[in-house]
């Protein structure tokens, strides 16, 4: 019954924050609702800023590129990380932030890699192209991802293992397999296609994180603003890989508030650092 009413309390002062206009912030550390630009400074002092969506809602877009832009206001250099294109795509990224590619042209190559409508990711394409940061193709081939999920990544074969970053696997275990359960409300599915899932997820998180590192490395200075879906941004997805690749990588991860799902009554600071809400 404690704990009941503790949870309450915090709902609902993260509410309350929401509710006096900006972003509302939740801070796991210590459970309190505190001030965006308290988030922003904490944020200024990482490697790695992992921002989670749910991909077809709008509002977490906006917070995504709100954040962005509180970055950017402290002078801090970065990069965005995109889970919608592969490592094939670089050299389209970087035509498109240097502003050498039509709206037109990139709309085509962004549809031929996320089903998800443009517009939900417009503004924050036009902003980073207009203000030169830099973008980083972070995921594995759709076709290697899918022939995971469905037969499980021991039948990929040698030329396919090639295209993958050095000592990528696949050992899924239950707490991951735990994880991967609740991120994406999977009731009911189980034996080897529950597991081939998981493979998949594990392995779209390793290639990323590497992908990231290996941004990193050669750009030293500059903070990644990775953004993925809560899966993938949340503490036991791409982070997770992050830091069993490198535990001197700084990062916070922030998740977008949806009540029942991602709050501070099912979460803990083992998910995420921040919770923001509209």
């Amino acid at each position: 019954m404690l704990l009941a009413v503790v949870v309450f309390f915090f709902v609902g002062c993260f509410q309350t924050e929401t509710r006096a206009g900006g972003p509302g912030v939740f801070r796991f550390s210590d459970k309190k609702a505190i001030a965006y630009d308290r988030m922003i400074d904490d944020l200024a002092k990482t490697d790695i800023v992992f921002i989670g969506e749910t991909h077809d809602r709008k509002a977490h877009h906006r917070l995504q590129l709100d954040t962005i832009k509180a970055l950017q206001a402290k002078k801090i250099p970065l990069a965005v990380g995109f889970e919608m294109f592969v490592d094939e795509n670089q050299k389209d990224l970087d035509t498109w932030t240097a502003g050498k590619l039509t709206v037109e042209d990139f709309v085509g190559i962004y549809h031929r890699n996320w089903n998800f409508p443009w517009s939900l990711y417009e503004d924050i394409f036009l902003h980073i192209r207009e203000a030169g940061i830099p973008a980083i193709a972070l995921n594995v081939h759709p076709d290697i991802a899918r022939k995971v999920s469905e037969s499980g990544f021991a039948s990929l074969s040698e030329e396919e293992l090639a295209k993958l970053p050095p000592d990528t696997g696949c050992a899924v275990d239950e707490q991951y397999m735990k994880f991967i359960r609740r991120a994406h409300a999977m009731h009911g599915h189980g034996g080897k296609e529950f597991i081939h899932f998981c493979e998949a997820q594990l392995l779209r998180d390793q290639v990323m994180a590497r992908h990231i590192l290996e941004y990193l490395k050669k750009n030293p200075g500059r903070t990644a603003v990775v953004l993925t879906g809560n899966g993938h941004a949340w503490k036991r997805g791409i982070p997770e890989q992050i830091k069993n690749i490198s535990a001197k990588i700084r990062y916070r991860v922030i998740l977008p508030y949806i009540p029942g799902y991602i709050d501070p009554a099912v979460m803990s600071v083992e998910d995420a650092d921040y919770l923001l809400s509209e």
